[in-house]
């Protein structure tokens, strides 16, 4: 929750020419508000648009949601889905996760998927399984085709926003069982089809260290986002 649409506006136009020759495909997700205002100012460049929640009905009595068909008229391609606030403030759980999930990809929209264990989870030694079943139950009844569109998020909540950071190997073996476990679900074709991200305070200090990993895919970047010449330098690690 950061940014008007003019100080969006502004902060994307600092982006654009530092992200024009990234080799990475580049994705920003404003606030609701903001929307319309950053899909002006992104035509024509390399960046793409993204939103950071939508609803798993198409319409209806549900004051204050927005649906995927109206995130699509704006010129949404991407959704955020199940992120660790969402989870933790407003009450989503994994099967509202897998509602959301389905009808992002129904509307054409790639949902970006988050999952990952509070410190508590974490402290206890049950990563794995807390991490399977969010992912398990995210994918739940979505054809293989499909989960191939979708891109997933580890996020362990306790280096969201913290400083804390997951060590590079660390955020490799959470990943690289993440993709297993959808191979054990689908294939091994539809689990290396998948995008997998690193979520957890990815920055200009770490991403080259994160990246170099061989099941990290890409990040999801929170707070170095907020200032273009540092999410640069994590889109040109």
């Amino acid at each position: 929750m950061n940014k008007t649409p003019a100080e969006a506006v502004e902060l994307i136009k600092a982006m654009i020419p530092l992200v024009a020759n990234a080799s990475a495909e580049v994705v920003v997700c404003p606030p609701a508000v903001c929307i319309p205002a950053v899909a002006k100012a992104i035509k024509g460049s390399k960046i793409k648009l993204g939103a950071q929640n939508v609803h798993f009905e198409d319409h209806g009595a549900f004051t204050g949601e927005i649906s995927a068909s109206m995130l699509r008229e704006l010129g949404v391609k991407y959704v955020i889905i199940g992120h660790s606030e969402r989870r933790q403030y407003f009450g989503e759980t994994d099967e509202t996760v897998n509602l959301r999930t389905k009808a992002a990809l129904a509307a054409g929209l790639i949902p970006i998927v988050c999952v990952g264990e509070l410190l508590s989870e974490r402290e206890k030694g049950i990563t794995f399984p807390v991490v399977e079943k969010q992912t398990r139950v995210a994918l739940m009844g979505i054809a293989p085709q499909d989960v191939a569109k979708v891109v997933i998020a580890y996020e362990p909540v306790w280096a969201i926003g913290t400083g804390m950071t997951a060590t590079p190997d660390d955020a490799q073996e959470v990943i690289a069982f993440i993709r297993k476990t959808i191979k054990d679900m689908y294939s091994r074709a539809t689990a290396n089809a998948v995008r997998i991200q690193y979520g957890g305070s990815m920055n200009p200090k770490n991403a080259t260290e994160l990246m170099a990993m061989p099941d990290i895919d890409g990040g999801l970047i929170g707070g170095a986002s907020l200032k273009a010449e540092d999410f640069s330098k994590v889109v040109n690690y």
